[in-house]
């Protein structure tokens, strides 16, 4: 386009040369650069890339240019038409990863001479949702297709705070948030090393631990490396009913000095903005708050009831924080010696505690260098279940196993270590309680023990 500039304005400025100017001298190839620089450029989809989650699965196309697109259902077979206006693919649709995944085969082909029009073959009913996301300082325009499952069945939601079940002894429920994830990668750090791979890692090395600990059972807000909204995130902790929120993160700054671990809470306006917007869509939420259900409550109840659930929500995550915060002193820097507060989204849960580790700075290379390894995972998640522990011992919440040993005069159990020959009817014959029980206080599957295993023991 520059050279087409540069011809037009010497023409303008000496009609003398433009005299001598003969087509016949500039080249095909010449002509043809002019050709294509005077029409519009389609729109290229430059990557295409896959993530299947446990209730959908994610397409994402980068694009070079915001497009027009239109999504078509068929059956007889079953397919997904995607018709991309004026756009082209850059490569072939064949390195897809399709196992698991409702998509059978990915054909793509252009029609009515300049439209790509990509068919997806199905092997299940699914229903489809496509956003068009504008372009970022770190992204190019992207067009995300979501294909929903339908055909998994909604299992009903079993309340196990309820006050009928108070006089039982419950698991702890964790919820453990590793950050971002799929198309999302978070920050990154020297040799390509990913936020959401490091979080992970971390996460499911914590959630390892929590299984090993009596008295708490862990669920992971993602299994794998697909993307959750913060919202989804947060809807996915009420849904396991979580007695606690844990979001692990590494920071990034721009300064490679920076360096350090944090813990935040929620900040005392994002706990009031969140009250308030809870009341605002109560109808269409979940509607229970600490066990208690607000949909049937006048609007004055129902704003007292949220704000004493956020303010009590608030005060438990400050203080598991800074129990959190001094394990993972141990092992690391800190950033800042005390919890901070900040209006995380993910944070804002009106009646779960929630706390968000950032467990150190990817983008300083030393602490990216600590992160990267097996070992220094397992340390900060060691740290944080620690914390949560540690909490917890003192702070129960009612109906939990831990309750029911604090109740019984502070010790509730005693411990003892698997020697050669043990079985564990054996153990549990020998201490006067029954196997169940011994599972139950262990957080065992089935009888299998290991020789140098800790195994509580309940008082009968």
């Amino acid at each position: 386009m520059a050279f087409v500039t540069t011809l037009i304005s010497h023409k303008a400025a000496s009609p003398r040369w433009a005299a001598r100017f003969d087509l016949t001298w500039v080249s095909p190839t010449l002509l043809f650069v002019l050709f294509l620089s005077s029409v519009s450029q389609a729109a290229e989809v430059m990557d295409v890339r896959l993530w299947r989650a446990p209730d959908h699965t994610r397409v994402v196309f980068d694009l070079s240019d915001t497009v027009a697109h239109s999504v078509i259902e068929l059956d007889n077979p079953r397919r997904l038409v995607i018709d991309i206006s004026d756009a082209r693919l850059r490569d072939a649709l064949t390195d897809l990863p399709l196992e698991n995944t409702p998509i059978s085969r990915v054909r793509s082909g252009i029609r009515q001479g300049d439209d790509l029009r990509i068919v997806f073959d199905l092997s299940a009913k699914v229903r489809p949702k496509t956003d068009l996301l504008e372009a970022t300082d770190r992204t190019f325009p992207r067009l995300v297709l979501d294909l929903f499952d339908t055909d998994a069945e909604e299992k009903p939601l079993q309340v196990v705070k309820s006050i009928e079940q108070l006089s039982g002894r419950r698991d702890i429920i964790v919820a453990i948030d590793a950050g971002h994830g799929g198309e999302d990668p978070g920050a990154s750090g020297p040799n390509k090393l990913r936020e959401k791979h490091v979080v992970f890692n971390i996460a499911k090395k914590l959630e390892a631990r929590l299984k090993k600990t009596p008295g708490f059972s862990p669920v992971m807000i993602r299994s794998g490396d697909y993307y959750v909204s913060l919202r989804g995130r947060r809807d996915l902790a009420r849904k396991y009913q979580a007695d606690f929120f844990v979001s692990i993160h590494a920071d990034a700054f721009r300064k490679a000095s920076a360096n350090g671990a944090s813990v935040y809470a929620l900040s005392t306006k994002g706990a009031t903005s969140t009250a308030a917007q809870y009341l605002a869509d109560r109808e269409n939420a979940a509607d229970l708050v600490g066990g208690v259900r607000l949909a049937d409550k006048d609007d004055v109840l129902a704003g007292v009831l949220t704000d004493l659930s956020m303010t009590a929500t608030l005060d438990t995550s400050l203080s598991l924080g800074a129990g959190v915060l001094k394990e993972i002193d141990g092992i690391a820097r800190l950033h800042k010696q005390k919890v901070e507060q900040a209006g995380f989204a993910v944070l804002k849960s009106p009646d779960i505690p929630s706390i968000l580790v950032e467990t150190g700075f990817i983008s300083n290379p030393g602490e990216a260098r600590q992160l990267a390894t097996s070992s220094y995972q397992d340390k900060m998640a060691r740290a944080i279940q620690r914390g949560i522990e540690s909490w917890f011992k003192y702070h129960p919440p009612a109906g939990t196993l831990l309750a029911w040993q604090r109740s019984q005069g502070g010790e509730g159990s005693r411990e003892y270590i698997i020697a050669r020959g043990d079985t564990l009817s054996g153990i549990a014959q020998r201490f006067s309680v029954s196997v169940t029980t011994l599972r139950r206080s262990n957080n065992l599957d089935g009888d299998a023990i290991r020789i140098g295993q800790k195994l509580v023991i309940p008082d009968a």
